[in-house]
């Protein structure tokens, strides 16, 4: 492995060649600061004394021109005390990430495993668990990341490189950080009172209690949050049908946010106050947005042939994106697939649990059940079909997404392809195929036949043979 200095947008850099190597990949992967760059096909770090003795202590046989790095070392070698330094830092880390709560700007608090740092982050004000993102959250303000550091001095490695990652050495804004300056009404409400918190806190629980998932748990929680914060923390005993109206008029539509997010919203508070307070609230008064009846977006077999084709250097990548495609899965269906859900020998997946609480079979390709035990091959498991970087761990749905992008770049295909777009593919090419709407719907677990009739518009197989009067024209 090579180490060198580099200039990458603007950042000193420390980048470093190496032949492919998994091991090598994970443990520079947990280096403060640490990114894979596509242009440059390499890893870069920051180009900090820190970063080079960890590096240094991870890779014993690091080759590097001392030119570039004369101002971290002495004689080629650390000293005993760096090294116990390096050694302890490693074994203590907080990682503080940049997000977006319900439209407000948060910190995710991330720590090693240890009582010692948990007991440490439930003694910072105003810092709350979350099973959604899997942290601690604590509003992002200077006065926070201060305090931060300073409960950690001394005990912990603080990583902060995602919190600065867009600034330059000038100290101008980016473009997005100019974007990111522009106050959007959210922002302007006033926060939540500990009292509707609490309340928020219930409802989440009940959602949770009676099997929602946390994808819905989150959005029916940052609706009513909203909704609670623009009637400035009004006691719900005291919300009226007219509350609801003028939220609608004044907030949602003045601000040209989307029916969907209406919808969202509506639906929120009227299960809220159905069975958390035990009243309705006459949502009809509220004229419903009309659902907007949009196409499903579909790849031809040529553009799946060269997206795939672009994932062959990478097999799991490969492996997943092939899956996905050929079997019809959500997203979330891919990376909840365990090991015992493969039924090679009846040539059948076992989706379990997926959308509705439902399970159903899919047929499995012999094509896809080689390349599945190829990736096993390389890249064995211990529980799911695709795991994370720590063994046993979930695949991340936002890595997945990345995949993708990744391949739709490299195989040239200029569209906004997103994971579900695979899905479709697949249930349009089965109906061109000639593959009957009723297994379609079972193959894709559609509870309604409607939901699977809208394949029918896409598919151009009857659409070629259409005439159009206009060829009949002697032009």
């Amino acid at each position: 492995m090579k180490a060198s200095k580099i200039i990458h947008h603007d950042f000193e850099r420390i980048k470093l060649e190496f032949p492919f190597d998994l091991d090598a990949s994970r443990k520079i992967r947990q280096i403060e600061g640490s990114t894979f760059s596509d242009s440059l096909k390499a890893w870069h770090l920051p180009y900090i004394r820190q970063t080079f003795m960890e590096l240094l202590y991870c890779f014993p046989d690091l080759d590097f021109d001392n030119g570039d790095f004369d101002i971290f070392i002495k004689t080629n070698e650390l000293k005993s005390s760096d090294m116990n330094e390096t050694v302890q830092m490693n074994k203590n880390w907080v990682m503080v990430t940049p997000v977006t709560v319900d439209r407000i700007k948060m910190f995710c608090l991330k720590t090693s495993p240890g009582k010692e740092l948990t007991g440490i982050v439930n003694q910072i004000p105003g810092i709350y668990w979350s099973s959604g993102w899997e942290g601690w959250l604590l509003p992002n303000t200077p006065e926070n990341l201060r305090l931060i550091f300073k409960e950690f001095r001394g005990k912990a490695w603080v990583d902060t490189s995602k919190v600065f990652i867009h600034e330059n050495f000038k100290g101008e804004k980016t473009e997005k950080q100019k974007k990111d300056a522009v106050i959007s009404p959210h922002e302007l409400l006033p926060p939540l009172s500990p009292e509707n918190e609490t309340r928020i806190i219930k409802f989440m629980d009940w959602l949770r209690s009676t099997r929602y998932s946390e994808s819905t748990v989150k959005t029916y929680s940052d609706s009513l949050r909203t909704f609670l914060r623009y009637g400035s923390n009004k006691n719900p005993d005291e919300i009226t049908n007219i509350d609801l109206i003028e939220f609608n008029n004044q907030y949602i539509l003045r601000n040209n946010y989307s029916s969907s997010f209406q919808n969202q919203v509506i639906n929120a508070i009227k299960l809220y106050f159905r069975k958390m307070e035990h009243r309705i609230l006459d949502i009809e008064a509220i004229q419903r947005p009309r659902r907007a009846k949009r196409l499903p977006n579909v790849l031809s077999k040529q553009e799946v042939e060269k997206l795939l084709k672009a994932a062959a250097e990478n097999i799991k990548h490969l492996s997943m994106l092939s899956l996905i495609y050929s079997c019809g899965l959500r997203r979330s269906e891919l990376i909840n697939l365990k090991l015992t859900d493969i039924d090679s020998r009846r040539g059948l997946v076992i989706i379990r649990d997926a959308k509705g609480k439902k399970d159903r079979i899919t047929p499995l390709s012999d094509k896809i059940v080689e390349l599945l035990r190829n990736n096993y091959r390389k890249n064995p498991t211990k529980q799911y079909l695709f795991e994370g970087w720590t063994q046993g761990s979930q695949y991340s749905e936002r890595a997945l997404e990345e995949v993708l992008k990744k391949y739709v770049k490299l195989a040239g295909i200029n569209k906004p392809v997103t994971l579900h777009w695979l899905r479709h593919s697949y249930a349009t090419h089965l109906l061109e195929n000639g593959t009957d709407l009723r297994y379609i719907q079972e193959l894709l677990g559609h509870k309604s036949s409607k939901t699977t009739e809208i394949y029918t518009h896409v598919s151009n197989k009857q659409l070629q043979k259409i005439k159009s009067p206009f060829d009949d024209l002697d032009l």
